[in-house]
């Protein structure tokens, strides 16, 4: 079973800081050059400075970003930037955002988890990792001894009682509040009752936790673990390190939403929808639409995994693809689950991206990734790709069934939006 704990969490002091706006942070992962330093600029004390501290060309083995992010970090607590709370706490934490034009409420909590490794337990991962950014996450947490920033996972909870647990507990309390700078608007409320924690972490043990977000910060986290019990650094079962930072959400919230990851395709030159139908058309029944919205809807209002959209950029054409030989994907991806088979991101990269393009005489397609109509149209405005691929999103279904199965999905298959801000509370692997 999964083992939630409520903790002493270390969180900013408002009276130092002032607006919790300014010092947020999305996940270091998603923040680029421009917005790194924009979060810089916002406040001295912005939590980008530990998750993400600028590289500098002068930087050594005994001066570079992550010995920088460390000693910030202990600047802040020396100073009371940052402060432990006095009593163990779970951390409710709600999101209110919008979507296409659609309003959404994410409802959640924060508590620190038992790691276990995956196959030995009830926490399950669900994509690929690479390890890039792993290494890079283990030399800040040797440095920091600190989870930064909370995992994403996901229990099942059909009648919402956790939930439901956890809003009477909040009551009519005003929340602690910031804004980040997609608008999302992120709401805390630290719950100390032991009555509700109890009542929570008893509802919540026998149910399994699926990882959404995070991958490389859990496994970073299991190796971290490892080295400090072989160095006999972790006295007992109840230590720090035996556990990790992780938002916690019911896989039926409403506000639960998962966004497409559209391909957008270079290396493939000027490349025709003609040319693109004799590649594709032995394998998708294709059918020509008027542009990127018209192919979108169309996918939307299928609810499948078969249909995909495809837009050359050179000619502007646009087409929509079902997917029509199975059989052919059972054979490429043979190791794999029908499941995973399924999926319309699968199906792109083994059947289109490694099979049928490379055959053409097209070796080496790169993609980028974005999840908006509105990034789609403007990449390919600007001319920046060659094929644009629309995919339909995977559904909390096919979460539940491919990690259920001990399998993985491929990179890029799932978006949760929107990220969770790193800066609302922190978990230590020293002190409890």
């Amino acid at each position: 079973m999964a083992e939630i704990q409520a903790f002493r969490g270390f969180r900013y002091d408002l009276a130092r800081v002032g607006n919790l706006s300014d010092v947020i942070a999305p996940p270091y992962d998603v923040i680029d050059p421009a917005l790194q330093q924009a979060l810089y600029n916002r406040s001295p004390h912005n939590v980008v400075r530990l998750i993400l501290n600028k590289e500098s060309a002068g930087d050594t083995a005994n001066d570079n970003r992550y010995i920088r992010a460390a000693q910030t970090l202990r600047d802040w607590l020396r100073d009371g930037i940052l402060a432990q709370d006095s009593a163990r706490s779970l951390y409710v934490y709600q999101q209110e955002f919008e979507v296409e034009g659609h309003r959404y409420t994410r409802k959640g909590f924060m508590a620190r988890v038992r790691l276990e490794k995956f196959g030995h337990g009830r926490i399950y991962p669900h994509e690929e990792t690479m390890s890039g950014p792993k290494a890079d996450r283990l030399k800040l947490f040797h440095a920091t001894n600190m989870n930064l920033s909370q995992i994403f996972g996901l229990f099942p909870d059909a009648e919402g009682e956790v939930q439901e647990n956890l809003d009477a507990a909040v009551g009519r309390a005003l929340p602690i509040q910031a804004t980040d700078h997609l608008g999302v608007v992120s709401r805390m409320w630290p719950i100390t009752d032991t009555r509700v924690i109890g009542e929570v972490t008893r509802q919540l043990s026998p149910k399994p936790v699926f990882i959404a977000d995070g991958h490389h910060r859990y496994e970073t986290a299991l190796r971290y673990l490892d080295e400090k019990q072989q160095a006999g650094e972790v006295s007992n079962a109840e230590a720090p390190a035996n556990f990790v930072l992780m938002m916690l959400v019911s896989m039926h919230d409403p506000g639960l939403v998962i966004l497409p990851t559209h391909r957008l395709v270079s290396g493939l030159g000027a490349m025709t929808a003609a040319q693109l139908r004799a590649i594709l058309g032995n394998h998708f029944d294709l059918e020509s639409v008027k542009s990127a919205r018209e192919a979108w809807e169309l996918i939307e209002a299928d609810g499948g995994q078969e249909l995909l959209g495809f837009g050359t950029v050179l000619d502007g054409a646009w087409m929509t693809g079902r997917f029509k030989t199975p059989h052919w994907m059972a054979e490429l991806a043979g190791e794999h689950s029908d499941a995973w088979r399924g999926l319309a991101v699968a199906v792109l990269q083994r059947v289109v991206l490694e099979k049928l393009l490379p055959s053409a005489g097209f070796a080496a397609p790169k993609c980028q990734y974005v999840h908006l109509l509105s990034e789609v149209d403007g990449v390919v405005a600007a001319r920046q790709c060659d094929l644009a691929v629309l995919v339909p999103p995977a559904t909390m279904s096919h979460v539940e069934s491919i990690a259920g199965n001990l399998e993985k999905m491929p990179p890029k298959s799932t978006y949760f939006y929107p990220k969770l801000l790193s800066g609302l509370v922190f978990h230590s692997l020293k002190t409890n």
